[in-house]
């Protein structure tokens, strides 16, 4: 082509040294011919001239008008060399001449640097515009940006000093920190984009715990590789002191006293904590300072859309209103004065009722805000919190309020009428081991208990009963996931009240709701005819419960011939997906089949110790299983395998305890090959059809059962083998090559060694669970000798009587992150191991030592410093339990709510029964009765040699709830 040679244009030379591409020659090109370039075709060549208008460039860029119009050589010359890279710069060529620039994450640093450095604003402008609407909230499920690309953005601003990109990385990073956290390259975050992101006033977590772990992450990752010790100390403590320490769970902040990088903070978080429960250190002034109310401020942003509080309990209603207050409310002498005030008289008698100043119930509306959780928050107010809810969390549809234990269902039920929005809400609390099927009862009762008023709170009660009731509708009208399991204080006149009120409920667990007749469930199955989901175990469900569940729907077709009434017939139970009836021993054998046989779309079902025979199982039509329990049933492997054939969707499967899966006693002739091929059939349609994520099986289960299985589990997570499975040393040896991502194993009665259990520890590095109970074989300290320190919850139950103090310590240091701590039958423990556990697992929140020599010879005050324990265990330990030991726990441990004991470790002959207002926290409480019995053929007491042993008698069994005391006597030791 022919190019004109006027001052109007020039010629921009560029060098082409693109590695990839095998360039050769040159080619000329014209901006006028801009729109049709085949940019391709232009950057095959190793240089690419292009003619370009003077003043379009001078317009377009200031580097270009610098050079055009300075005392540069190039000033007049007609030939320009441009020494940057040819794709980009013929890219911003293109934008600057009016072509359309497609900006990717791919090509924004690339482009955005050529832009800046040949100053096009336009371009400039377009790439922060176009990083703008990348990093808004809005368009972040779409175009997420990875953490790497996050990263390398941030860099390249932070090299440039471009505080745009900075500050929108920092601001991208603040309001997406838990997405962030997840991220495999977390830890390779920048120490100031971190510490700028913590400190960024649109930080948002679910809770402070989610942003302590992250920091505990990223500094154990970092901390190492830091220049010099000075600095690494301002990093660590300028990153860790933007946590507000007072609302770590308890659990949490007394776990992380033997952490490196968190002990002081622990410190810091849990003297704060008790202060607000009054909870005080001897020797301590029983006084908080007002300052400290920025570390009890709850984290809200306008971004936020969880609010996790559980766990906490030293929230109060004060600490919820005084963090959802405008933040001039901090700094405004006047209510600054009035909100010290309250917070200081926070939990004591306060004599003064007036209404809390109406200016100060002005709050911020967080309208993000979908999903709360205040379980085990015991020191709030429900009321009050309830209140706070509604005036700040306008969008809230799920919330969470498990184990609360003084607070009744349907009166919080009604409490949530004001709430249009709510879908999905959770009353979990424990379930009562007075479950009638399971044990037997010798005598048994049940009190009233008077109602103990709250503790005053700094504003009325009457603030709350001003917001008006069925304002929105029909009430819980949107409630759809309704979770009571536990509940013993829900009977069939609660079960009426929300079949009236929760027309759209779908799913309903009521498991261990015992004080639930049949009638009163199937009641409620026949008004609530949206119910799709349905977990009753271990409760009264029964013959009419199934009536109801078989029972016809008939839609009418209108057009139908007149020989035929119904185009379709359906049963209630056929469109449920979730059917959980395990323990439910009222249903009998023809119920279950009938039952069964009704079924289409389940994709969770649990019928463990129920009467299920394989008919029932042979009778089965559906096809979407995911969810299988047949625990502790009649069944054989025929009739599970039938199912599993036509359900190829299956990923947790519990057979154990079924003694006929894979019946030796066969009559049919050669039971032998019968045995073996009921196992290969079963095996067969596993591994084909499935790809398991969780099993328990026991009878029958065997070596060969695991290599067969491989295909099926090698995505397996927990695996659990009860009596009567014999996987043998090869299998065991072979587990973690079969199942790499298992991160909990439970064996019972399995012949283990050293060996298999360091195999098992040395290759799951998921591993997080580890149950050994009554297993035979032998392992010795060697087996625990090393980092464990993924693992949350340990039990040894009969597999280490060579257990001493010192083998304890060892213990400690590889297993520093134990939550949970299960010791039966180490009879060589003394009473320095209860120092060894409290010091070296502070944040346990369960206990159970049985038959551990004389660890409570000297009563159990070091115990006592597991503040955050909620399940203490404490049977044939030595007789040193002071008279007092139950009110005196319940007092200490804020959140203890399972206490079980033994009449022989009694050091006075018997405990002090608590009443309800010295019970705390405590919820359930077994003591359990043993007489002594000679072992041997009736021979003196006093002859040499003879033993006694200690033999159950019965257990006594105190269940509390929001308004009853249970109290029964039973046979079983529980």
């Amino acid at each position: 082509m022919e190019l004109s040679d006027d001052n109007q244009h020039v010629i921009l030379v560029c060098t082409n040294t693109d590695p990839t591409e095998t360039l050769t020659g040159e080619i000329l090109v014209s901006t006028s011919d801009i729109l049709n370039w085949d940019l391709a075709t232009i950057l095959s060549f190793s240089t690419i001239k292009v003619q370009a208008h003077r003043y379009r460039l001078i317009e377009e860029s200031s580097y270009f008008g610098s050079l055009f119009s300075g005392s540069f050589s190039e000033s007049c010359s007609g030939l320009i060399a441009i020494n940057w890279n040819v794709r980009y710069f013929v890219e911003i060529l293109k934008h600057m001449f009016g072509c359309q620039l497609n900006i990717t994450l791919d090509n924004f640093l690339p482009l955005y640097e050529c832009a800046l450095y040949f100053r096009v604003e336009t371009l400039l402008l377009k790439c922060e515009t176009w990083l703008t609407e990348v990093f808004s909230r809005e368009r972040f499920q779409s175009t997420r940006v990875q953490m790497e690309d996050l990263i390398q953005i941030w860099k390249f601003g932070w090299e440039c000093e471009n505080k745009f990109i900075t500050q929108s990385c920092t601001g991208y990073l603040a309001r997406n920190f838990m997405w962030a956290k997840q991220s495999k390259y977390f830890g390779e975050l920048p120490s100031d984009l971190l510490l700028s992101s913590v400190k960024h006033p649109h930080l948002t977590v679910d809770s402070e715990m989610h942003l302590s772990d992250a920091l505990l992450l990223w500094l154990e990752s970092n901390m190492e590789n830091m220049e010099g010790l000075s600095k690494a100390e301002d990093i660590h403590n300028g990153i860790l002191k933007q946590i507000h320490v007072g609302l770590l769970p308890l659990w949490f902040a007394t776990g992380k006293r033997n952490s490196v990088y968190f002990r002081q903070l622990a410190e810091e978080s849990l003297d704060l904590i008790f202060r607000v429960l009054k909870i005080v250190p001897m020797g301590s002034p029983d006084t908080f300072e007002y300052s400290k109310l920025q570390h009890l401020r709850i984290r809200l942003t306008e971004y936020s859309e969880k609010v996790n509080l559980s766990d906490c309990p030293q929230i109060t209603s004060t600490i919820l209103l005084l963090s959802l207050v405008p933040p001039s409310y901090l700094t405004d002498p006047m209510q600054k004065k009035i909100m010290e005030q309250l917070f200081v008289n926070h939990g004591n008698h306060i004599r003064d009722t007036h209404a809390f100043p109406q200016k100060l119930l002005e709050t911020v509306t967080f309208e993000a805000v979908q999903e709360v959780d205040i379980s085990k928050c015991r020191s709030l107010v429900i009321e009050h919190a309830v209140f706070c809810f509604y005036k700040s969390f306008t969008s809230l549809r799920k919330l969470k309020a498990a184990y609360l234990l003084n607070v009744g269902t349907t009166s919080f039920l009604q409490l949530l009428e004001k709430f249009p929005l709510v879908c999905e809400i959770d009353l979990t609390v424990d379930i009562s081991p007075l479950i009638p099927a399971s044990v037997t009862f010798l005598s048994s009762g049940s009190a009233v208990i008077p109602l103990v008023p709250e503790k005053t709170s700094s504003f009325e009660y009457k603030a709350v009963e001003t917001i008006p009731f069925n304002k929105f509708g029909p009430p819980l009208y949107n409630v759809t996931k309704l979770t009571l399991e536990g509940r013993t204080d829900v009977n069939d006149l609660g079960l009426h009240y929300i079949s009236k009120f929760c027309v759209s409920l779908r799913h309903l667990n009521i498991k261990g709701c015992i004080s639930v007749t049949d009638i009163g469930i199937s009641d409620l199955m026949w008004r609530c005819t949206k119910l799709n989901s349905i977990v009753v175990c271990d409760t009264s469900f029964g013959i009419k419960s199934v009536q109801v569940l078989c029972s016809v729907i008939s839609d009418i077709d209108n057009h139908s011939s007149t020989h035929s009434e119904y185009k379709y017939l359906n049963y209630v139970v056929s469109n449920f997906e979730t059917l959980h009836i395990g323990g439910c021993r009222d249903v009998c054998e023809s119920s279950l089949v009938e039952l069964i046989s009704r079924t289409k779309l389940l994709k969770s079902l649990c019928l463990r110790g129920t009467d299920l025979v394989d008919q029932a199982l042979n009778n089965f039509v559906g096809s979407s299983l995911e969810m299988l329990d047949v625990s502790n049933t009649k069944i054989s492997g025929a009739a599970l395998a039938y199912v599993i054939h036509g359900n190829p969707s299956l990923k947790c499967l519990k057979a154990r305890g079924c003694r006929n899966l894979f019946p030796r006693d066969s009559c049919i002739e050669n039971s032998e090959s019968s045995f073996f091929s009921l196992h290969e059939k079963l095996h067969a349609e596993l591994s084909e059809m499935c790809r398991l994520e969780e099993i328990e099986f026991g009878w029958g289960f065997s070596s060969f059962s695991l290599s067969a299985l491989k295909p099926a589990i090698m995505s397996l997570k927990t695996i659990k083998i009860g009596l009567g499975g014999m996987l043998g040393e090869d299998a065991l040896r072979q587990l973690p090559l079969f199942c790499p991502l298992l991160e909990a194993i439970a064996l019972h009665f399995q012949v283990i060694s050293d060996v298999i259990v360091t195999n098992i520890v040395t290759s799951l590095m998921n591993l997080q669970v580890l149950a050994l109970c009554y297993c035979f074989g032998d392992i010795s300290m060697s087996s625990f000798n090393l980092p464990l320190q993924n693992l949350r919850k340990l039990r040894l139950e009969r597999v280490t009587p060579w257990m001493t103090s010192d083998d304890l310590n060892v213990l400690v240091q590889n297993c520093r992150n134990l939550v949970e701590l299960s010791l039966l039958g180490c009879p060589l423990l003394d009473s320095d191991s209860l120092q060894i556990i409290s010091h070296g697992w502070p944040g346990l929140v369960s206990i159970h030592l049985e038959d551990c020599g004389e660890v409570t010879a000297n009563g159990v005050s070091a115990l006592l410093n597991c503040k955050a324990l909620e399940d203490l265990l404490l049977r044939h330990n030595g007789p040193g339990l002071p008279r007092n030991i139950i009110c005196h726990a319940a007092s200490e441990l804020p959140l203890l709510r399972k206490l079980s004991l033994d009449i022989c470790d009694a050091s006075e002959g018997d405990f002090d029964i608590p009443d309800n207002t010295s019970r705390y926290y405590l919820s359930t409480l077994k003591i359990a009765r043993c007489k002594s019995e000679r072992c041997v053929f009736n021979l003196p007491a006093q002859a040499p040699g003879v033993s006694r042993k200690s033999v159950h008698v019965e257990t006594l069994v105190l269940v509390w709830n929001s308004k009853d005391l249970i109290r029964a006597n039973v046979k079983e030791r529980l």
